[in-house]
């Protein structure tokens, strides 16, 4: 099949389509031209400069960090760039998931065509090279600090470039220079600015953000789901999503999450209004009960109120991502329109680092509000309607869904300890030169933990509301769309009645559930 072109030109570029991008082989990345030349003209301005030598540079012709007051001789400026990426390629760890370094490549590769980072249009052909042939580097996952940009991981990446360290090509893990001898690609030469640009930016952090914001879209739209059909199995009253409750407090999550959840049960034979109800009221003076609940528990009744600001924490991030994938994030800049260079620090990674953070914390909340429903579906003692853990075969002798609810809590006890933001574990470092620091990588690797996490415990959940749809036997009751999900989990996992070890298959119902066309609900995102 032909490959599909997808460009870039630094201004363009959006979570939604690096995320297409990374997961698909068969897409390549083509640089605008007009951001070929804008890079040239920058590339120009500098090596002019190089060769007037009337200026002092940081990172051109000065040291790093705490040693840029050592001025070094003309003949010397290449080799500070691949002394430069060989330091700093000192990560440690397991290495980066693939998909990962891929984004991190194309976000670098969208800043550096800005034009403002002063690197010879050669270099960036040579970066779309390996993106388009998916020559992945291997890098490893502990070093980035969020602060100066990524330095550890993006050396990672900059040392495949020059040949060196290994890559992952045609899913195989090799040795850079084998892969590249195979494919007759001589190693590149840095030019002045070259390493430093490779690896002075946010593009690690930030292309992971960008593909965690995707996968939250696909969870949050889940967790409505689930919220749905669990409102539908206690046969919920309509007001608590109805339109004007929400209208009476209008912030732009908890009115989008209602009206999506309108959407889902908009069918349903489940959901009630009050009439039935207020007829059971009290005519006499004295004091009776009824046997029907007369408000639904705060993990039903207040779905769109706790996954609102989940939903606003998501727009927020997938804004504050999509401006930072377009924008330069280096140290110095080569501002070549006014002729000079601009020493500041756009290269700290605070605003992915703290997104993250949010985003991190949003998700942890869902996780809960999955696992307190789970609870009031597998305990009979307050749902007084299910068999205990939904067991439908002979309770006390077999024990229904009870093993898979511990694996639910200990989940979610997991991520709430994860919950607390990275950004604030800022630790000097660098010679006290990189004094506050953001932690911004570690943020976005540590938000994706939580976000398997959720999909685990939604996961779970999914799989316990259907069998309490089994007990209750409401399938053709349900909403089109939660009938839906329900055939979608019944065609990848069967229910429980005798007692059977379910790891082997709930994992590959996860990972069906996370390649899902249809699971997403939201259009904006």
């Amino acid at each position: 099949m032909k490959s599909k072109s997808f460009f870039i030109n630094g201004h363009t570029l959006n979570p939604r389509s690096l995320a297409t991008f990374t997961a698909s082989h068969r897409q390549h990345i083509e640089i605008n031209s007009s951001a070929l030349n804008k890079a040239e003209i920058g590339h120009r301005f500098l090596a002019d400069t190089v060769e007037k030598n009337n200026r002092v540079i940081y990172g051109i012709n000065t040291g790093f960090g705490p040693m840029a007051n050592y001025i070094l001789a003309h003949g010397q400026i290449e080799d500070l760039q691949k002394n430069l990426i060989l330091s700093h390629a000192a990560g440690l760890g397991e290495k980066l998931p693939d998909e990962y370094v891929l984004a991190a490549m194309v976000v670098r590769l969208n800043t550096l065509v800005l034009g403002h980072s002063g690197v010879s249009p050669e270099l960036l052909k040579r970066l779309e090279q390996f993106i388009n042939l998916r020559i992945i580097p291997v890098v490893p996952k502990h070093g980035a600090v969020g602060t100066s940009g990524d330095l550890v991981q993006l050396a990672h990446i900059a040392l495949a470039i020059i040949g060196q360290g290994e890559v992952v090509y045609k899913n195989q893990r090799q040795k850079t220079a084998a892969v590249l001898k195979q494919l007759g690609i001589k190693p590149y030469k840095l030019k002045p600015k070259e390493g430093l640009a490779l690896i002075n930016g946010t593009a690690m952090m930030t292309g992971i953000a960008a593909l965690l914001c995707v996968e939250t879209a696909d969870i949050l739209s889940l967790a409505v789901r689930n919220g749905c059909l669990a409102l539908e199995l206690v046969k919920a009253y309509s007001d608590s999503f109805g339109p004007v409750i929400h209208q009476l407090r209008p912030h732009p999550g908890q009115s989008a999450i209602a009206k999506t959840m309108r959407t889902v049960l908009a069918n349903s034979q489940l959901i009630r209004n009050r009439d039935g109800l207020n007829k059971q009221a009290n005519q006499s003076k004295e004091v009776h009960k009824i046997s029907d609940s007369v408000q639904e528990f705060y993990s039903m009744r207040c779905l769109a109120q706790v996954l609102g600001p989940a939903y606003d924490t998501l727009s927020h991030t997938w804004k504050t991502t999509e401006i930072e994938v377009n924008s330069v994030t280096d140290n110095p800049i080569v501002d070549w329109e006014h002729k000079t260079f601009l020493h500041g620090g756009n290269f700290h990674g605070d605003y992915i680092a703290v997104a993250m953070d949010q985003l991190k914390m949003s998700l942890v909340k869902l996780t809960m509000l999955s696992e307190r429903r789970l609870n009031f579906f597998l305990n009979n003692k307050i749902n007084q309607t299910f068999p205990p853990f939904l067991n439908l075969d002979t309770p006390g002798l077999t024990l229904g869904l009870q093993g898979l609810q511990f694996v639910a809590t200990s989940t979610t006890a997991h991520s709430q300890t994860l919950a607390y933001p990275m950004n604030l574990h800022s630790i000097p470092t660098n010679g006290d030169n990189q004094d506050i620091v953001s932690m911004g990588s570690d943020a976005a690797l540590l938000t994706g933990e939580v976000l398997e996490n959720a999909r685990i415990v939604l996961g779970i959940e999914l799989f316990a509301l259907c069998q309490a749809v089994d007990f209750l036997k409401v399938k053709n009751r349900l909403s089109k769309q939660s009938r839906n999900l329900y055939g979608f989990v019944r065609e990848n996992a069967e229910k429980v009645t005798a007692d059977r070890s379910l790891s082997l298959e709930l994992q590959s119902f996860l990972a069906k559930l996370k390649t899902s066309q249809e699971i997403n609900l939201f259009k904006k995102f």
